[in-house]
């Protein structure tokens, strides 16, 4: 059964830190799809983060790159099994270099965190009940 995939495409400044910061996340840098202008970031199955040298990510766009330091370009959103795994991936985050971002939020039924990669992209990781989910 095919299964869609999400490749998101990110500018780095400094793609070798920025492959060890996810790499200190636990993720995986996937050899096939990587060089010295980009670093295929195994997140998941279907979820892959391409992160690409600014001169390389300038190649596939005429618009101008955002400085995601000073503006937001989007907020990435990645699920976790348990508010634990959430403070687990963005504790991480933080001791590898990245940043919090805003306050914990906590609904009851639903838990985040965020935080800014080296390059100030903004993810947040976000737990849900399963049966809040479903109900």
């Amino acid at each position: 059964m095919y299964q869609q995939m999400i490749f998101v495409n990110l500018p780095v400044n400094d793609l070798d830190a920025s492959k060890k910061f996810f790499t200190e996340l636990g993720y995986s840098i996937d050899p096939r799809f990587s060089d010295d202008k980009a670093a295929s970031v195994v997140i998941s199955d279907s979820i892959v983060a391409m992160l690409l040298t600014k001169p390389f990510y300038a190649t596939f766009t005429k618009k101008e790159i955002a400085d995601a330091t000073t503006t937001s370009e989007m907020l990435l959103c990645l699920s976790a099994e348990s508010r634990e795994k959430v403070d687990e991936l963005v504790d991480r985050a933080i001791a590898a270099g990245g940043t919090a971002s805003g306050q914990a939020q906590d609904h009851g039924f639903m838990y985040g965190r965020a935080f800014d990669d080296l390059d100030g992209h903004t993810w947040e990781v976000v737990w849900m009940d399963p049966a809040a989910v479903q109900g």
